[in-house]
């Protein structure tokens, strides 16, 4: 199954430049991040420097998307490429002259991401132009099991980086993943744009945008995805951030090791599951989705309810089956439901929808920290997953009731 796709040289050539880039970009991640701590020994500004790597996709993230269906996503991609390159030597060649300071870095990263905006749906729209349908399931789960592998290769290059050379060849391995990634990508055959209704301009996109909520409106399969997707996800992002390593902090003396440990155990179990995803499952619909759903939420609860150190690891394993399979049903009925015309502006939708439920979940767990304890949160966070499973659950089950029109 995995062997009909390598076979396929334009995957080949975008799964290498994805692997490279993905793993550059976990790197200087880390790297703006420990630069921000060490020039201002600041939590509060490191924080901020975290901000700025999100905040561009609420800000820009569906331009991206309606500005992918509009123009050559090859050539997108690979212009992109080259620019988040430039912007790399800039902050490298500060670095060397020791004219580097925190507003540069805020900048900085500020601006890849921005870049990332306008490069990930591209990305992730050109897949279905160059895998069959039939093979897309197998293609997302190689890529799926590619983005999981770079998530554990990038810390642990990392700490060897950190114990034996200087924080700027964080910088260095990503300007030299973006030249990569830009060779691997120009081979790809080129991809004349979808949306080809007028010339592009910022009217062009906003009507784009438009048309594409009209069309998205009809469409309630996806609306129900995208809804479910985002209070999954709001209830999710706070415990595995930041819930667990408190709760770690809290049972036992120390609980960064044991928090890392959990994050190794979380990222072998999802990425054999998302190698075995297609081989177990033959068909990628909503009940699989509202499945992963379920031993996702269970996870959470599991870890809420014992609130034990095996119990932790075992929750771990259970959100590491739970999560790919619900992340890879999602991205499969995205590229099977929505014509290839908006896929991009499909996929920066979602993408904003998953950080505007990051940011709103890290909110306002925040403020209620001083009123509830770390163990009653994260119980509340697996019951809430719980309860969006069985609300979807019931709403099937009264569609489908004898006299009840759906």
């Amino acid at each position: 199954m995995y062997k009909d796709v390598i076979k396929n040289k334009k995957a080949v050539y975008y799964f290498s430049g994805g692997a490279v880039s993905r793993i550059g970009d976990i790197l200087s991640g880390l790297a703006f991040l420990f630069l921000a701590y060490r020039m201002t020994d600041s939590s509060i500004h490191t924080t901020i420097v975290a901000i700025a790597e999100t905040t561009p996709y609420l800000l820009f993230g569906l331009f991206g998307g309606a500005l992918a269906d509009h123009i050559n996503k090859r050539n997108m991609m690979v212009v992109i490429d080259l620019i988040r390159l430039m912007i790399l030597t800039i902050i490298i060649f500060l670095y060397l002259q020791d004219g580097l300071t925190y507003p540069h870095l805020l900048v900085g990263s500020f601006l890849l991401q921005c870049c990332g905006c306008f490069f990930n749906p591209a990305h992730r729209a050109v897949l279905p132009e160059i895998i069959p349908e039939e093979r897309l399931s197998t293609a997302n789960s190689a890529w799926d099991t590619i983005q999981r592998t770079a998530s554990l290769l990038g810390p642990i290059i990392a700490a060897w980086l950190l114990a034996r050379a200087d924080i700027i060849y964080f910088f260095l391995v990503d300007a030299a993943s973006y030249a990569i990634s830009a060779i691997f990508l120009s081979r790809l055959p080129t991809m004349p744009a979808t949306d080809k209704e007028g010339k592009l301009s910022i009217i062009s996109l906003y009507r784009s945008l438009f048309d594409f909520y009209k069309w998205i409106r009809k469409k309630p399969a996806i609306v129900h995805l995208f809804m479910t997707t985002f209070f999954v996800v709001f209830f999710n992002t706070w415990v595995w951030q930041v819930g667990i390593l408190l709760a770690f902090e809290e049972i036992t003396q120390n609980g960064e090791s044991w928090f890392n440990a959990l994050q190794i155990v979380f990222g072998l179990g999802a990425t054999i599951i998302s190698l075995l995803i297609p081989l177990l499952v033959k068909r990628l619909d909503m009940t699989k989705y509202i499945l992963g759903c379920f031993i996702w939420g269970s996870g959470i609860s599991i870890i809420g309810s014992a609130y034990m150190l095996p119990f932790f690891f075992l929750g771990a394993i259970l959100i590491g089956i739970g999560l790919p399979l619900s992340s890879l049903t999602r991205v499969y009925l995205i590229q099977t439901h929505v014509s290839k015309v908006m896929l991009g502006r499909a996929f920066s939708s979602n993408a904003v929808l998953l950080y505007a439920s990051n940011t709103l979940s890290l909110i306002l767990y925040a403020s209620l920290l001083p009123i509830l304890s770390i163990r009653s949160l994260i119980l509340i966070s697996g019951a809430g997953i719980l309860v969006i499973v069985c609300f979807y659950i019931l709403r099937i089950l009264f569609r489908n009731k004898p006299g009840v029109r759906p």
